[in-house]
């Protein structure tokens, strides 16, 4: 049996098509143009390709995009009054301070100083609280595609047994709340959990964000299980270069699993054009408009 490769590239272009087609209804009968604004402090090789990424698709979208590009000595007063003057702008809908920040800069004041209207990474803590309340809330963009992925393999996830491993406040943590939204019943591991591979070997639906390259073996999964690697580690090859590989084992949980996700073209995919879903959500929201249909 070899699992069934997930494909990030066509599920996210899928999503981005339809994101296009509601920004154009919402333009043609609201005359509503959602707008996100990307900040962009200091030169992180990493970080500029992400938001050249972010930009060229806000566009293709048919939304307004807004960069600002900030030095990386940017002074923390200077920072908190550009987010300030994005939260007054009405064309602005999402705000996105690309992270991590340079040091000596604190994020969580940042963080804490975008309007939670308009936070379209889900880290404010109005929206981090609404979401563990299972109330209506922007959702943090990885996650929200790890969903969309798994609900491309079972339409419905209800009383599903799924592991998460990781706890960041970025993917571990709001991945839990939208789990048990779906009525799926979670485990959330980490690296200090006794007996890892006992736990995963449990669970229907595995969710791998440690940061560790290929940590998760075949052998821990439950054979027809459907594994979302969310991890993106660079490690190197024989010739001096690098490679890209996930926190999952990729070609042992081909053997095994039922469904997983590769890396790249898995969950990366996903991120920016749930992005896009977050900006045209967060648009409508401000303007007392119904939830679009995406």
């Amino acid at each position: 049996m070899t699992a069934k490769i997930i494909d990030g590239k066509v599920i996210a272009a899928d999503l981005r098509a339809r994101v296009a087609d509601e920004v154009a209804r919402v333009k043609r009968e609201h005359n509503l143009v959602p707008g996100l604004a990307v900040v962009l402090v200091g030169n992180d090789p990493a970080s500029e390709v992400y938001v050249r990424s972010k930009h060229t698709q806000t566009q293709a979208a048919g939304m307004a995009s807004f960069e600002h590009k900030l030095p990386a000595d940017v002074s923390q007063a200077e920072l908190m009054a550009v987010v300030a003057k994005l939260n007054r702008d009405p064309a602005v809908h999402g705000i996105l301070v690309q992270l991590p920040l340079p040091k000596g800069l604190n994020t969580e004041a940042v963080i804490n100083a975008i309007d939670p209207a308009k936070d379209v990474d889900g880290l404010h803590p109005n929206n981090a609280g609404r979401l563990a309340g299972g109330f209506e809330a922007l959702s943090p963009c990885t996650p929200l595609g790890c969903i969309i992925l798994t609900k491309s393999v079972h339409p419905s996830l209800e009383g599903m047994n799924a592991v998460v491993i990781g706890r960041s406040n970025l993917v571990g943590r709001p991945l839990v709340q939208l789990l048990l939204n779906e009525n799926a019943t979670v485990t959330i591991a980490h690296s200090r959990s006794r007996d890892l591979p006992g736990i995963v070997k449990q669970a229907d639906l595995v969710y791998a964000a440690v940061g560790r390259p290929e940590m998760v073996r075949g052998d821990w999964l439950k054979p027809g299980a459907t594994v979302i690697d969310i991890g993106i580690n660079r490690i190197p090859k024989e010739d001096g270069k690098t490679r890209l590989v996930g926190d999952v084992a990729y070609q042992e949980a081909l053997g095994v699993a039922g469904a997983v996700t590769p890396v790249p073209g898995g969950v990366g995919q996903m991120t920016v054009a749930c992005l896009l879903v977050n900006t045209l959500r967060a648009a409508c929201a401000i303007a007392g408009l119904p939830k679009p249909a995406v």
